[in-house]
């Protein structure tokens, strides 16, 4: 359990290590000073910054798709509002997350191991919304064209939410619920 403890504590201080310097300025001995260890001692748990940055992306993907598997049971309406909120309303995913997130795929460019953990939850995210689709009264006919479509708005407007003010998370928000609404070929409802 004490090595559990040791790896939680590293990846929350790369994390605030990110938060505060970004990744590209944060160093193997600035996790290891913020983690309460020597850089050597460290390097018994990860293999470097690359692999604690994947290991961290990897736990946020993981936890993510549980949240969106959460919402399978609902009606696809609902499911629509609880994405939306879980990407914009900044209760579940806070604004230093997003820029955490940016981060790491800003570092995936160039890193297979963070490549390979971002191909999979965009993988998983689209699936999750191709059986919402599915089950939407657009029918499955159109599911994998309009999951790619949600898909690819919703990292753009949460993109651009993160930089312009004046779009700002609740109107991207409200951007994103009434185009997955149309795609859906549901009522809208915000």
């Amino acid at each position: 359990m004490r090595g559990e403890d040791r790896r939680r504590k590293i990846l929350q201080a790369l994390h605030d290590c990110v938060i505060e310097n970004g990744y590209a300025k944060t160093t193997l001995a600035d996790v290891a000073r913020s983690a309460g260890m020597s850089p050597s001692h460290l390097l018994y748990y990860f293999d470097g910054t690359a692999a604690i940055l994947a290991q961290y992306f990897s736990n946020v993907g993981q936890r993510l798709i549980e949240r969106l598997d959460s919402f399978r049971g609902e009606s696809p309406e609902r499911q629509i509002h609880l994405v939306a909120d879980l990407f914009f309303a900044g209760k579940a995913i806070k604004k230093s997350e997003i820029g955490f997130m940016l981060e790491c795929f800003g570092v995936a460019v160039h890193d297979r191991r963070l490549s390979h953990e971002k191909t999979a939850l965009d993988a998983s995210c689209k699936q999750y919304l191709q059986q919402l689709f599915a089950n939407a009264p657009c029918g499955p006919e159109g599911a994998a064209t309009s999951a790619e479509l949600a898909y690819a708005m919703l990292i753009g407007l949460r993109t651009v939410a993160y930089f312009d003010e004046k779009i700002g998370p609740n109107h991207a928000r409200r951007l994103f619920h009434a185009t997955m609404t149309d795609l859906a070929k549901l009522g809208r409802n915000t």
